[in-house]
């Protein structure tokens, strides 16, 4: 079924080259996230969960293609006489150490980076059931990525056959869903809160930037998802090419919004109004425009009122619609 003229080894050759040309721009990005995440702030005020998320992913993709280089060195130098069938037998066989690991950085990268986006959504929601749904979905991709991984380790071929192509298609499909769901219902939020305060804001500032950067990191993210899936559906080898290269992508998506986030936050504003309530006097509620410089922007809703709160060295300015 889906036969296809690319042989495994040369697959893995041309899964490294590009792996290793996403890597170093993945690099690249990290670098910018970095500078972007401490530019013109104290130690104290650094973002260290981003911080600290952002260097997770940079180890974990560069353990996978570090452990890919060598895979690829034993199948087409170490043990290309040695091993029976050859280099095309060695990377068919899926329960090769250096595969098995290659995956497991794989399934936890994923997880992390499912994580990070369900965190986002709970900040942004507050809502039970909107979090105990992606967390299911969660723990529904960490269940069938311990199962395809378990399943490698005990089968030495037939890669798109018996008992694993199935749970590496659903690990696929529940990835692919869990980030579509969450990016779309975080984007959501942040449109609909930016709606409610447009209206008091006489500011040019807006959160639109950052609700294109976590569509744009989404749409990439499946972009290479949906082809891999696809792959595997018609057992074409071309699959493991793809999902190789869909571990520096990973980094790359969630560096952009990190980046968007932080360049957002560190644009100063010309004005924010701020709401004052003239009843003690019996005079209506009227504006008092202030310059500030902003340095954090903080965005809560409550069932009957929209909430826009910006964060300053001096104080807080709410305004309320």
């Amino acid at each position: 079924m889906g036969s296809t003229n690319l042989s495994r080894d040369a697959a893995s050759i041309i899964s490294i080259s590009l792996e290793g040309i996403l890597y170093g721009f993945s690099v690249f990005m990290f670098l910018g996230t970095i500078y972007a995440l401490t530019l013109n702030h104290r130690i104290q005020a650094i973002n260290y969960p981003s911080l600290v998320v952002a260097l997770l992913l940079l180890i974990l993709s560069t353990a996978h293609i570090v452990v890919n280089i060598i895979r690829t060195g034993d199948g087409l130098v170490k043990y290309r006489d040695t091993f029976s069938g050859g280099p095309e037998a060695f990377f068919s066989d899926v329960s090769q150490v250096t595969y098995l690991t290659k995956n497991i950085l794989y399934v936890i990268q994923t997880l992390l980076a499912d994580g990070v986006l369900i965190y986002r959504c709970y900040v942004v929601w507050q809502s039970t059931w909107i979090i105990i749904l992606l967390c299911m979905l969660w723990c529904s991709v960490l269940l069938t990525g311990i199962c395809a991984t378990y399943i490698s380790s005990q089968v030495r071929s037939n890669f798109f056959g018996g008992d694993l192509a199935p749970w590496v298609e659903a690990f696929l499909v529940l990835t692919i869903i869990s980030n579509l769901l969450s990016s779309g219902l975080l984007a959501y939020r942040i449109w609909a809160i930016e709606r409610n305060v447009s209206t008091v804001r006489t500011t040019k500032s807006t959160m639109m930037p950052i609700l294109r950067a976590l569509m744009d990191s989404a749409i990439l993210y499946s972009a290479f998802l949906f082809p891999g899936l696809i792959c595997f559906l018609t057992s074409n080898i071309g699959g493991i090419v793809v999902l190789d290269m869909a571990m520096p992508i990973m980094s790359i998506a969630f560096y952009m919004v990190l980046i968007r986030i932080a360049i957002n936050r560190n644009c100063p504003l010309s004005t924010i109004p701020r709401i004052t309530s003239g009843n003690e006097q019996g005079n209506p509620p009227h504006y008092h425009v202030e310059p500030l410089q902003i340095h954090v922007s903080q965005i809560t809703h409550n069932d009957s009122t929209s909430v826009y709160g910006t964060g300053t060295e001096e104080g807080l300015t709410i305004c309320k619609s």
